[in-house]
């Protein structure tokens, strides 16, 4: 693996931490503030609103600007914001309204980063190693995503609005390892109109092994999500306490990390695509096993196969979107790809939390299961280039393949 590819995890690191410790310092601040559950619920859609409003032009301005120097601005306009954030907590009076129109700003920092940040991984390292790469970077984002909580906990305690300040510091230092990327090769300009600027979506409906890569991922993770219903499971079915409650939030994780680290350690995968699908039945069937669990242990396992078998599908369908998009549209596939990650997990929680109010918990996660499994079998047999790909690098477009797509 290239020595520069190690800088780019370290800025993932540390992009991951800020990321997870900005959402739980500012959750906690503003309920400290206004005791109004609302304001958790605002902090979310400042974040996310940005990525469907900006999509069409965040995806073009990745395929015609520099990705590295776009990382650089990024993280720097977000060690911006940060300060500000640390300055707005520091008042006497909380602005609340600039809050929320700072955590706009950085979520729309955060739908340029996104796509450029996965856009960028095939610029720098070899293709026969880019399976890899993908499993070293989804398997640092778990870890420091599950660090980050634990850590911003630890930081308020000890100096409170200050956390912020840490996380721009954070911010600065993956600014710092960007800076060792390889100068990358000038991409060709793309032109500006509306076709143009919509490119990602043409290509993704016109090539069935992408549109199957991002229409699973959406929908898997859309009927078979448990998370948000945790904590009812942890009260009611198991009736264990908070500490096994994060135990349980961090088994999805343990199990990825583990399954990531082998798979960055493998040989380039054969018969991909099966090893995809069968990933998505064990996801299914994991989820069935956790629905009925009443015991502890069970169900701690049955959420660490959950996740080894979720990072398996992730590491095949986000290096089949990498190797199937031609480099001059990857920004524009990668935006789109965005917001279909950001709908499943959003709209899953949703899904899972408005039909256990109606139906209770057990159901509800038990027709997850059985979704997830119609979503699998409903994959097999629409997306059948998907079902019998080999080797992931199979997918790449031709060499010679016209760009009647810009």
């Amino acid at each position: 693996m290239p020595l520069s590819f190690f800088g780019f995890l370290t800025a993932r690191a540390t992009v991951s931490l800020a990321y997870t410790m900005l959402t739980i310092s500012i959750g906690w601040h503003l309920y400290q503030h206004s005791g109004d559950p609302f304001d958790l619920a605002l902090v979310g859609l400042m974040q996310i609103a940005p990525i469907f409003l900006f999509f069409f032009l965040t995806g073009w301005a990745v395929d015609s600007l520099p990705r590295k120097m776009m990382l650089i601005v990024c993280t720097v306009s977000e060690a911006i914001i940060l300060a500000a954030l640390t300055l707005v907590m520091l008042a006497d009076s909380l602005n609340v309204t600039l809050v929320f129109g700072l955590l706009f700003l950085h979520g729309a920092t955060k739908a340029f980063y996104t796509p450029a940040q996965q856009a960028i991984i095939p610029n720098i390292v070899p293709e026969d190693m880019l399976s890899r790469a993908v499993a070293l970077n989804a398997t640092t984002g778990k870890i420091f995503s599950t660090l980050g909580p634990l850590l911003a906990g630890l930081l308020i305690t000890v100096i409170d609005v200050y956390t912020y300040l840490v996380a721009a510091g954070l911010m600065l230092v993956s600014t710092g390892a960007y800076l060792f990327l390889p100068r990358l090769a000038r991409l060709p300009r793309t032109g500006r109109s509306l076709d143009m600027l919509l490119g990602g979506i043409a290509y993704v409906r016109t090539n069935s092994i992408v549109l199957g890569a991002i229409a699973l991922d959406l929908f898997i993770v859309l009927a078979g999500s448990v998370m948000a219903l945790l904590p009812v499971y942890a009260s009611d079915i198991l009736h264990v306490g908070p500490d096994a409650l994060g135990m349980l939030r961090g088994a999805p994780a343990f199990g990825g990390v583990i399954v990531g680290l082998v798979l960055a350690a493998l040989p380039p995968m054969r018969r991909s695509g099966l090893w995809l699908f069968a990933a998505l039945a064990v996801f299914s069937a994991s989820i069935a096993v956790f629905a009925f669990s009443t015991i502890f242990w069970v169900s701690l396992a049955a959420l660490c196969v959950y996740g080894a078998a979720d990072m398996i599908s992730v590491n095949v369908r986000m290096t089949l979107i990498q190797l199937a998009t031609p480099d001059h549209l990857r920004g524009r596939v990668s935006a789109v790809n965005a917001i279909f990650i950001s709908s499943s997990n959003e709209m899953g929680d949703v899904r899972s939390g408005s039909v256990a109010a109606m139906l209770g918990p057990v159901p509800t996660v038990f027709i997850g299961s059985v979704m997830a499994f119609g979503v699998t079998l409903g994959g097999w047999y629409l997306f059948p280039k998907l079902r019998h790909l080999d080797r992931l690098t199979d997918a790449r477009p031709p060499t010679n393949q016209t760009r009647t797509v810009q």
